[in-house]
C-alpha cells in the first residue's frame, strides 16, 4: 500500500498526510458550525425527505449553472424543481454514511461562514452570477486538493443523474428511451 502511493505521481506522503488533515478540518469545522446552528440536525424542507431549506437556494442556483443548456427556457423553474425532487429521492436512497457526507458537502456551501472561502461566492447563492457559480465550479474542479475535486464531482454527478435518470429529460437530449423488449 505505501509504494502504490509513494509511486503516485505529484503526490508524496507529506502531501497526502496534509491533504487528510485538511480535509478533515474543513469537514469539521463545517460540522461544528452546522451542529451549534441546528442546520446539521435540521429538518427536512416541506414537500422533501433529505433536502433542508437552507439547502434549496444553493442547488437552485448549482442546477441552473450546470444544467443550463439542458433545461428548457420557458419551463426552467419547473425543470429545476423536478431536478430537486429527484435528487432528494436520489438522496434518500444512499446509506446513511453517504448521504450524511452529502448533507455535509451541502453544509459546507451554504452556511456564511463557510461559503465564502470555501466557493468564494460571499453574498447569497440567490445573487449568485452564472460566471461565479462556473467558477466556484471549475476551481473545485482543477483543486490541487482531491477533497475539493470529489465535492465538485458528486455535486454535478448528483444533479446530472437527478435530472437524466427522468423520461421527461429524455426527449431534449435525443434519448429514446430504454429498449423495449
Amino acid at each position: 500500500m505505501t509504494n502504490i502511493i509513494a509511486n503516485a505521481p505529484g503526490l508524496n506522503r507529506r502531501q497526502l498526510l496534509k491533504l487528510g488533515l485538511f480535509g478533515t478540518a474543513v469537514l469539521a469545522t463545517a460540522g461544528g458550525i452546522a451542529s451549534l446552528s441546528g442546520c446539521a440536525a435540521g429538518s427536512s424542507a416541506p414537500g422533501f425527505q433529505q433536502l433542508r431549506e437552507d439547502d434549496l437556494p444553493m442547488l437552485r442556483r448549482v442546477i441552473q449553472t450546470v444544467l443550463a443548456e439542458a433545461l428548457p427556457a420557458a419551463r426552467r423553474a419547473e425543470g429545476v424543481e423536478g431536478v430537486l425532487l429527484a435528487l432528494d429521492n436520489n438522496l434518500n436512497r444512499l446509506s446513511p454514511s453517504l448521504n450524511r457526507q452529502v448533507l455535509q458537502l451541502f453544509d459546507l456551501l451554504t452556511l456564511s461562514v463557510t461559503r465564502g472561502p470555501a466557493t468564494g461566492i460571499w453574498g447569497p447563492w440567490e445573487n449568485a452570477s452564472d460566471e461565479s457559480v462556473q467558477a466556484f465550479l471549475k476551481r473545485w474542479e482543477n483543486s490541487s486538493f482531491a477533497l475539493l475535486q470529489q465535492g465538485q464531482s458528486a455535486l454535478t454527478n448528483l444533479i446530472l443523474l437527478s435530472c437524466y435518470s427522468s423520461p421527461a429529460s429524455w426527449p431534449q437530449c435525443g434519448y429514446p428511451g430504454p429498449p423495449r423488449i
